[in-house]
């Protein structure tokens, strides 16, 4: 079985109030690209995927309006995709959703939200260390799946879309340094928030994914230094006997030699130059660490084999400014 997650960039930019793919040249949510271009993009993408489900971060709006699931499954139903049917859980008000697309005859799945707080209610966690504790709410609420495949295996999907750390709106260097410690901190407790729910499923034992886009990692920015640890460790657990399981979180931990993975990119423009960096994750529990198997960043240049199919290579750079990244279960 293989899980994917990706990040789409403005999906929902796409598709009009009724879930039709808006497939012409006005332009989409990715600078100097035409709808048109992203859709046949990402249906290229989506296509050699071949997966048997994606846990699509920036999924398409649902409103009173708008229903982000049916606009996925024209999306599937007109590129032809096995992974045809779509779950999402709590909506939120950011144009920017959670959702799994994935092949009905390999696995029934179901919105289950656990625990209290649920992830579309506040949690409360002492911040900035002044004994009043501060609320957090999660932007975009994790996504909670009970998965069982076709074989009787049961699984757990929490698909994530953690805060960005990016001091969007500040204007001067001191309210850069204020909002990215702001973010930080906020972003460091949803990871908090999210490792509490991880443990109550490994104390049971469960087979559980954690996938998503995290906006983090380890050594991403210098004010990492400031609170110990990236968000990314915390979730892992690497302090923990019970830790999840990513090799290429793993990597950037361990700051193996050799060459660095990077599952987003970039572009600086006051430097004129494409950054690239580690960003999305699929972390596997103890239950499932010996069934999974051959991680892989569909990068259009680091993966080889990617390499040399260029229709692939111009889909991957065309489709989002994130790519892909999968694990084969066997289960």
């Amino acid at each position: 079985m293989r899980l994917v997650t990706y990040n789409v960039e403005w999906f929902s930019n796409l598709f009009d109030d009724r879930g039709r793919l808006l497939n012409d040249a006005g332009w989409s949510g990715r600078y100097n690209v035409k709808r048109f271009q992203q859709i046949e993009a990402l249906g290229i993408v989506f296509n050699a995927l071949d997966a048997d489900a994606v846990m699509i971060i920036e999924a398409p709006d649902s409103d009173r309006r708008r229903d982000g699931a049916a606009a996925l499954e024209i999306f599937a139903e007109t590129m032809g995709l096995r992974s045809r049917r779509a779950v999402m859980g709590f909506v939120n008000d950011t144009q920017q959703e959670i959702a799994l697309l994935y092949d009905p005859d390999a696995m029934t799945v179901e919105h289950d939200p656990q625990g209290e707080p649920r992830f579309d209610q506040d949690y409360e966690i002492d911040l900035d260390v002044d004994a009043a504790p501060e609320k957090v709410r999660w932007s975009k609420p994790p996504l909670e799946l009970a998965v069982r495949t076709k074989d009787g295996v049961n699984l757990r999907l929490i698909g994530v879309h953690a805060k960005s750390k990016a001091p969007h709106g500040a204007r001067t260097d001191a309210g850069v340094m204020r909002i990215a410690i702001e973010n930080r901190r906020k972003q460091l407790a949803q990871c908090i928030w999210l490792r509490e729910r991880v443990d109550d499923h490994l104390d049971q034992n469960d087979r559980l994914v954690v996938l998503g886009d995290f906006n983090d990692g380890p050594g991403l920015d210098e004010y990492e230094k400031l609170f110990g640890r990236s968000g990314v460790e915390i979730v892992l657990g690497v302090d923990d006997e019970a830790d999840l399981f990513d090799p290429h979180a793993a990597a950037m931990i361990g700051r193996v030699p050799g060459p660095v993975p990077a599952s987003a990119r970039f572009w600086l423009a006051d430097q004129k130059r494409w950054m690239e960096t580690l960003l999305d994750y699929v972390m596997v529990s103890p239950a499932l660490v010996d069934e999974a198997d051959r991680w892989r960043i569909w990068h259009p240049v680091d993966d080889a084999n990617i390499a040399e199919v260029p229709e692939l290579v111009s889909a991957l750079l065309t489709a989002s400014d994130h790519f892909p990244v999968s694990v084969e279960l066997d289960i």
